[in-house]
């Protein structure tokens, strides 16, 4: 299971390492992609094929569901770590995530979440884990 929290720098020609506990998970072929709150999603092909079914069941008529494929697999690019466990980085995520040269791996389940340093702390400091149970609670209760 991806889990946990690592950081990692950005390097010269956007280049990247990933964590290897989440490599060691993810494997070398992997698939990012503009998340949602400003972060890049990191899967594989078996977590992006288990995200990607769920549009299946989803009328293409509904136009937020095109826009959320847009948003989702538009963005997508492959990429292959190297020896290093590192990748290339495209200049419009860097762009989109805000990414400066600190950076932020957090694994949730099935996915893993890049955050630029300085964003995911901001973040992190303004949730309210009181607050969000109750939302959660909310939407299983209904």
């Amino acid at each position: 299971m991806l889990i946990g929290t690592q950081d990692s720098i950005l390097g010269d020609k956007n280049r990247i390492a990933m964590p290897k506990k989440f490599s060691d998970e993810l494997g070398n072929k992997l698939i990012l992609t503009r998340g949602y709150d400003n972060c890049l999603i990191v899967v594989n092909d078996k977590n992006w094929n288990k995200l990607i079914s769920q549009f299946e069941a989803v009328p293409f008529l509904n136009s937020d569901v095109r826009d959320v494929r847009r948003f989702l697999i538009g963005s997508a690019i492959e990429v292959e770590l190297d020896s290093q466990r590192r990748f290339v980085l495209s200049e419009n995520l860097k762009t989109y995530a805000n990414l400066t040269k600190e950076v932020y791996f957090v694994g949730l389940g099935d996915w893993v979440e890049v955050w630029d340093k300085t964003i995911w702390s901001k973040r992190m400091n303004e949730m309210n884990s009181t607050e969000i149970a109750n939302k959660v609670f909310e939407v299983i209760k209904s």
